[in-house]
């Protein structure tokens, strides 16, 4: 945006008797004030200038504020000049007043705001599916753009089927957990009102229900990383099941193996609706010699198809499916733990069962 720049004309009249006009206007590039009259400078040629020559930032009651706004304060070419130490906000009225001794004079005015054109949409939420558990732990809110940080938690609300919205169902915290780009956010349900057991799940309870209905709301003021508000605002609605606490099992996945010597997609059918974004991350191929099969995933059918599209073709043999045991369903449970299961709890573990990863092998048969 360009910036925005007051100058303020001090014109000397010579008649019988010398007067001053005050003129102030709103003009160019930078942010100045401009005194002009030889005589005038010399006349306020002191440390003292936030005296003659002030601005303030007019509140919403139409007062202004009680201290003036910083900057620096310059004699040059015969002109006083004051640079705002920040630029003037779009949307903002501020009041310049000029006093020395009995020549005075005031300008207010509103900053206007820029025209722009939205651009910037909700590309979707994860999970996909239409059903979630009682337990639900997590959005993911994904943006077309990166996003302003400090909103999510007025911009986004859980509204239940007869219009009421669901009170402080998501976690509270200080940094919003966007990735680099800004342009997913982690939105995570209050994990002491899914755990039971615990004081918030007690007193307040699950903020999802079992066989009713809500909508995910993210509202249309929600502005982008370049102050401009969302395209409009986007809704998901799903209905709530029973929750659920089991721990991930992929010895239940179902595994369809591509030919040797093509570029097929190897298909693992899940059973359940996984985390989106680990599913990207957590799950790597590797050929019987352990090397690393490099290729594309891509997640379907509500997050319940895990699809890798190899760069080469397939050699045959055997290979297996290198998983991380972080890797979560939509409630959080883990392979081998579920989410109810506090660490603090579980015993050590030693041996083969310590491994952070679960090997799950399948055989790329010969054409």
């Amino acid at each position: 945006m360009t910036r925005l720049s007051l100058v303020l004309a001090i014109l000397a009249v010579l008649g019988h008797a010398q007067t001053t006009t005050v003129s102030i206007k709103l003009v160019g590039d930078p942010l100045v004030f401009r005194v002009e009259n030889s005589g005038m400078i010399q006349r306020i040629n002191n440390p003292n200038f936030e005296r003659i020559l002030r601005v303030f930032v007019i509140q919403p009651d139409g007062k202004p504020g009680p201290e003036p706004i910083a900057g620096e304060y310059a004699i040059e070419r015969n002109h006083l000049l004051f640079k705002p130490r920040f630029k003037l906000q779009p949307g903002i009225t501020y009041r310049a007043s000029f006093k020395l001794a009995d020549e005075a004079g005031t300008y207010e005015t509103t900053v206007p705001k820029p025209a722009y054109v939205a651009t910037t949409f909700v590309e979707r939420v994860y999970p996909s599916a239409a059903v979630l558990p009682e337990n639900q732990l997590k959005f993911y809110i994904l943006f077309s753009a990166s996003m302003s940080k400090g909103e999510a938690a007025k911009r986004i609300h859980l509204v239940e089927e007869n219009g009421v919205e669901v009170k402080l169902p998501f976690l509270e915290i200080d940094e919003e957990l966007w990735d680099k780009q800004q342009r997913r956010l982690t939105v995570l349900f209050d994990p002491g009102r899914i755990k039971t057991g615990v004081t918030p799940n007690e007193e307040v309870g699950m903020a999802l229900k079992a066989g009713r209905r809500y909508t995910l709301v993210v509202d249309e003021e929600w502005k982008d990383a370049k102050e401009v508000p969302l395209k409009g605002s986007f809704k998901k609605q799903f209905a709530v099941g029973p929750p659920d606490r089991s721990p991930i099992d992929p010895k239940a996945w179902q595994i369809d193996p591509p030919k040797a010597g093509t570029d097929q997609a190897l298909f693992v059918r899940l059973l359940e609706s996984l985390d989106a974004a680990l599913l990207q991350r957590f799950i790597d191929v590797v050929d019987e010699k352990g090397h690393l099969v490099m290729g594309k995933v891509t997640i379907e059918e509500d997050e319940r198809v895990w699809i890798f599209k190899p760069d080469q073709p397939w050699l045959a043999g055997k290979h297996s499916l290198e998983i991380l045991k972080t890797l979560e369903d939509l409630a959080g449970n883990k392979i081998g733990r579920a989410f109810e299961v506090d660490r603090v709890d579980q015993p050590s573990i030693t041996g083969p069962d310590a491994s952070l990863t679960y090997s799950l092998p399948f055989t790329v048969p010969a054409q």
